[in-house]
């Protein structure tokens, strides 16, 4: 058996697995990540075709230094979905996971992961301060989502984006409307300005109007400050609710394209778009619901799905930066980067509890906070 102080003393070994979620086509890190860990000391295991779904071949993760095999054996596996329960079956006890485990939504699993004895780390988890932005892969994941949100609205829209003037005559730009403007927000106020959209942004902090006009759109003024912890909203009141429903109800009504980005952390998503506002939209505008996954934002959206109500598309499209996974995966590579060079001490994986982001990041396992390169020695306990 391996001793705790040898367990210690070796590198540790970093596991790329392929991910297995129905349209999942990220990969937790990309060869020229893999290439920075090597040179840091650090083992990396790629399960075979791990970077097919985002184009990337096993050579070249061979050709960055790391080896195909059995990643799921490595002391620290990377994954971008929580995984299933046959997945958790593959992981050894002591063995360190990093990836989106959905702490707030998914509390089955996170105790699934305790029982497993994993030590757990969610990166929806790490706080948002200036220290952990290089970490934050809610917002590299949601850049793409904001940006593609406006792609999937102008594929569905009847009507061009920007204004045209042609021998034929003059056509309008389309308005629109994002409502919840965080990253997501704001990258799709910025990608429907550039395609010539005529764009507003709302949302219940008032602090982020200044956001909104810096990326060219008028701010949507209701009157309303829902501002809460760690740049979240908080949950309205009821007459909160009520004042913003009318109000939304009355502004939607003359956009051609509304896209939805409100969450509430640990809860159900506002409903902000009601039936009586679809259906007083123009037939042929569009609505982009990017909180399917937590009910949506507007009441006639069917998660994973695109209806048609009174004319108007309500797209509801499931993790679209898996639709992205080039550039997605290069983020959030980075984000997992960050966090294991925080975890790493001289190439043997050595969380400090002490550390913030690493004790708000730690979902499961953390007390076992001895410095160790565990996954070998726990096999071997077992």
């Amino acid at each position: 058996m391996e001793t705790t102080q040898s367990a210690q003393s070796r590198r540790c070994t970093v596991g790329v697995v392929r991910e297995s979620a129905d349209g999942e086509r990220r990969v937790a890190l990309v060869p020229k990540v893999v290439e920075k860990l090597r040179g840091r000391g650090v083992e990396v295991v790629v399960e075979a075709g791990a970077g097919l779904g985002a184009l990337i071949p096993d050579q070249a993760y061979l050709d960055a230094g790391a080896t195909i095999g059995d990643a799921w054996s490595a002391d620290v596996i990377v994954k971008v979905a929580a995984p299933d329960a046959g997945e958790l079956a593959r992981v050894a006890r002591g063995t360190t996971l990093i990836g989106f485990l959905n702490p707030r939504g998914n509390a089955d699993g996170i105790e699934a992961l305790r029982e497993a004895g994993i030590r757990a780390f969610a990166v929806e988890a790490i706080p948002r301060i200036s220290r952990a932005q290089v970490m934050d892969a809610l917002s590299s994941q949601a850049n793409v989502a904001g940006y593609k949100a406006v792609l999937v609205a102008a594929n569905e829209s009847t009507r061009f984006f920007p204004m045209l003037t042609t021998a034929a005559g003059t056509v309008k730009p389309a308005t629109v409307l994002v409502l919840g403007v965080g990253v997501a927000g704001l990258q799709a106020l910025a990608t429907a300005k550039r395609l010539g959209g005529r764009t507003t942004g709302y949302d219940v902090r008032p602090e982020v109007a200044d956001q909104v006009r810096s990326v060219g759109a008028q701010w949507l003024d209701l009157g309303i400050d829902a501002a809460g912890e760690g740049g979240y909203a908080r949950e309205l009141t009821e007459a909160e609710r009520a004042q913003q429903q009318q109000a939304l109800e009355d502004a939607i009504k003359g956009f051609d394209v509304v896209v939805t980005t409100a969450l509430v952390p640990g809860r159900p998503a506002p409903k902000l778009v009601t039936a009586a506002a679809v259906e007083g939209m123009r037939p042929g505008s569009v609505i982009v619901d990017l909180a399917g996954e937590t009910g949506g934002n507007c009441e006639l959206t069917e998660p994973g799905q695109t209806a048609v109500k009174h004319g108007v598309s309500i797209c509801s499209p499931l993790n679209l930066p898996a639709t992205m996974p080039e550039h997605a995966s290069e983020l959030y590579s980075r984000n997992v980067e960050a966090l294991l060079e925080l975890m790493l001490k001289d190439g043997v994986l050595a969380p400090d509890f002490d550390d913030e982001i690493i004790a708000a990041a730690c979902v499961a396992g953390a007390d076992r906070t001895d410095p160790v390169a565990v996954g070998a020695a726990a096999a071997d306990e077992k």
